[in-house]
């Protein structure tokens, strides 16, 4: 279905029938498709929800530019539009601040956290601005070393081919409204008060969001368990999606 807002029409996908929900976020500029695998295992015992955020996928915008706020507000818009009360949100790399954020916003409507491969500040960075750059002047070329990067693994040739139909749905403009919107976001001095069940996921092979990140993550945020693929890179929700379901369940083996 098409969420429709006064400056946005949102692609929301839902599936599975169960009592408890989870809600997942795509990364930067993945849309909700990147969570399509783990969730067509996950919806046998969980109703699962995700949808493109601005920039992405199929969501069409209007806004004068996108803002974190207006992510983040879309998160509350489709929990809403579906009569979510409560869930366990997901989200992966870029997304995890909106994910983070919203549960700092509204702790009362989250009964858990997955966080898979997340970045978690805004500060800007030397391969934050080759990518910014790299938009602006080729955005084909940019997305085509993006996804070789995040998709490591040598058997992943199919789900490599994939990705790059997935970013792709993107455009320059959007991508770099994405990356500049979250500068300056500072949630690291604040993820101490998260209190949610929490689980951080990270493929050892990672070189878009280092391991180290998530394993601060962990360290600041109480209840939470950091579990690792030793053959996974940057997106393990589209090479590795088994073992994504596999551990979502296993953590949340009590319905939330």
């Amino acid at each position: 279905m098409f969420l429709k807002t006064s400056d946005a029409e949102l692609l929301v996908t839902s599936y599975g029938d169960s009592p408890r929900t989870i809600v997942a976020h795509g990364g930067w500029v993945g849309s909700g498709e990147l969570w399509a695998a783990p969730f067509e295992r996950l919806s046998q015992s969980w109703r699962t929800v995700t949808y493109d955020h601005r920039g992405t996928g199929a969501t069409r915008h209007s806004a004068p530019a996108i803002t974190f706020d207006l992510l983040v507000g879309d998160l509350f818009r489709v929990l809403d539009a579906l009569n979510i009360d409560t869930c366990v949100l997901a989200a992966e790399s870029m997304g995890a601040m909106v994910a983070l954020e919203a549960a700092l916003r509204h702790p009362e409507r989250f009964t858990g956290l997955v966080i898979v491969g997340g970045r978690y500040s805004g500060a800007r960075n030397p391969a934050r601005d080759r990518l910014v750059a790299g938009c602006k002047a080729d955005f084909r070329a940019t997305m085509e070393a993006f996804v070789n990067a995040c998709t490591p693994e040598a058997d992943c040739e199919a789900e490599r081919a994939w990705g790059k139909l997935i970013v792709n749905r993107s455009n320059a403009v959007d991508a770099v409204q994405m990356m500049e919107c979250v500068e300056g976001v500072d949630l690291e001095s604040r993820l101490a008060s998260i209190t949610l069940p929490t689980l951080v996921l990270h493929g050892r092979q990672d070189v878009i969001a280092p391991l180290a990140s998530s394993e601060r993550l962990v360290e600041l945020v109480a209840g939470s368990k950091l579990v690792v693929a030793e053959d996974a890179g940057h997106v393990p929700t589209v090479t590795r999606p088994n073992w994504v379901a596999r551990e979502i369940n296993a953590f949340f083996a009590t319905p939330a």
